[in-house]
């Protein structure tokens, strides 16, 4: 774990700056910059393009990173590299010829509710379409063990671009509309950099003589699009849907609610980076015993963090959300369902790496999927009978499913399970840190109110982890930050 905790800590770092400059767009400049109506026409534009990307990019990324290591000569990974750039083509082609085709019959689905939508389709489309090879060539860097840089493109670049747009339209240099138009090119912008940092790693040599195995990775890489689109939808869906069923600005107060249960995942994304390719090479090399002792172990260090992180965002959501104009206040229990089911997701550990580079992976595939389905079928219950809430809860249930699903499958197939007895320390420790402060208030300024709170359990609760030692890395990390004090 040491090469997982060294990357992993500095994807954190970057991934929480990234996050910090996202705070500061969606909590403070975009509720206060735009009005509600474009605030949420930017998330539907997002999340669509999100939906979208998992197709156009063909399951390279995921195939990129299962296959690269079985390689053993420079012949058949160019052959095999040349192959993974041209594949997304395939499918980008035919679903620009839809596009422009079936505009109007697109446009009037998206706009049933919300007439503004029409008019954004190729904004989708070109950022759908970047986000697809921004992936592919990030994969490129992590195989090559370097992901800190992708991380940085993938969660600061875009967010200080925003934040930078977001100023011009504050002083009126450009309107709303040249502002959708400036983050179309963004999305173009960061994939072209990562394009050049990626090749700057290992320029490819194109071959057309592919592997020999070819199938079984075009195979392969067809299903990981449902794989990748199932994962997306149970994502991103739930905006999507919010669009066609009531006013557009909805979206957006949904959005700040999901941003901020959001900050929980930060963790697991930053180690998945890094434990994504490391699962990849013991499945291939066989290692059942490393790979065991990597899925138990991301899985407590990534429940002590996300468990804390859902605790102090909780607790802290009143002071949190007197800091917000009016209309984006009301969100406790989106936050609560969504913030539950990221806790969920990251106590899992590196089970979807595992279930993707193994030759289970088609039965996972068509659970996804059914679980896509399911979700669209939540959303199309809840959301007109809860609004907001419901969307909320119909992610959660869907999460909740899936990843009960995924756990199963592990412990039948692979005899593993991410829990021990630390995964039950830890719960007992957080359900008490709770009961402890869920009643605490203070009367002070609203800011001064959270950092306070935050200070205090954070002591607690790092102390109760020092003090009886229940992770071994959390605790050398602990040990070695107190030494250098």
């Amino acid at each position: 774990m040491g090469i997982v905790l060294k990357q992993s800590f500095n994807n954190t770092i970057i991934t929480y700056i990234g996050f910090g400059v996202g705070a500061i767009n969606t909590l403070f400049l975009y509720t206060n910059f735009l009005t509600d109506a474009y605030y949420g026409l930017v998330n539907v534009i997002l999340s669509a393009s999100a939906v979208l990307m998992p197709f156009l990019a063909f399951g390279v990324p995921n195939t990129l990173i299962k296959y690269y290591s079985s390689f053993k000569n420079e012949k058949t990974s160019d052959g095999f590299l040349t192959l993974m750039l041209l594949l997304p083509i395939v499918l980008i082609l035919p679903i620009a010829a839809i596009s422009y085709f079936a505009y109007d019959l697109i446009g009037n689905f998206l706009s049933k509710e919300n007439a503004i939508v029409k008019g954004y389709l190729w904004y989708i489309f070109w950022i759908g379409l970047s986000m697809a090879y921004f992936e592919v060539f990030y994969a490129w860097a992590r195989i090559r063990m370097k992901s800190v840089f992708g991380n940085f493109m993938k969660e600061v670049f875009s967010r200080i671009g925003i934040t930078f747009l977001l100023l011009l339209i504050y002083f009126g240099i450009i309107s709303v509309e040249t502002f959708l138009k400036a983050m179309v090119g963004m999305y173009l912008l960061r994939t072209l950099i990562m394009n050049w940092f990626a090749f700057s790693l290992r320029r490819p040599v194109f071959r057309l003589d592919f592997p020999k195995n070819m199938r079984a990775i075009l195979i392969y890489s067809t299903l990981i699009i449902l794989g990748g689109s199932a994962a997306i939808i149970l994502l991103e869906i739930d905006k999507v849907m919010i669009n066609q069923f009531i006013e557009i600005k909805n979206v957006a107060y949904y959005s700040v609610a999901g941003f901020i249960a959001m900050v929980i995942a930060v963790p697991s994304r930053s180690m998945h980076q890094i434990t994504y390719p490391m699962t990849a090479e013991y499945i291939n090399k066989r290692d059942s015993v490393s790979l065991k002792v990597l899925y138990q172990k991301s899985s407590l260090t990534l429940f002590i963090i996300a468990g804390f992180l859902f605790l102090l965002i909780f607790l802290n959501l009143n002071d949190l959300y007197d800091l917000l104009p009016k209309p984006y206040r009301d969100g406790f229990m989106i936050v609560f369902w969504l913030g539950l089911a990221k806790v969920y997701d990251s106590v899992i550990g590196n089970n979807n790496a595992i279930m993707y580079n193994s030759d289970y992976y088609y039965s996972v595939l068509a659970i996804g999927v059914l679980l896509a389905i399911l979700a669209i079928l939540f959303n199309l219950w809840l959301i007109p009978k809860y609004g907001l809430d419901g969307a909320a809860i119909a992610s959660f249930l869907a999460f909740f499913i899936y990843n009960s699903i995924k756990l199963l499958y592990v412990k039948l197939k692979f005899h593993m399970s991410p829990f021990t007895a630390e995964t039950l320390k830890v719960l007992v420790l957080l359900v008490a840190i709770a009961a402890i402060f869920y009643y605490l208030r203070f009367p002070f300024h609203p800011v001064f109110n959270i950092i306070l709170k935050s200070i205090l359990m954070s002591i607690l609760y790092l102390g109760v982890l020092y003090r009886f030692r229940i992770s071994e890395d959390v605790f050398g990390m602990l040990n070695r930050f107190l030494k250098r004090n």
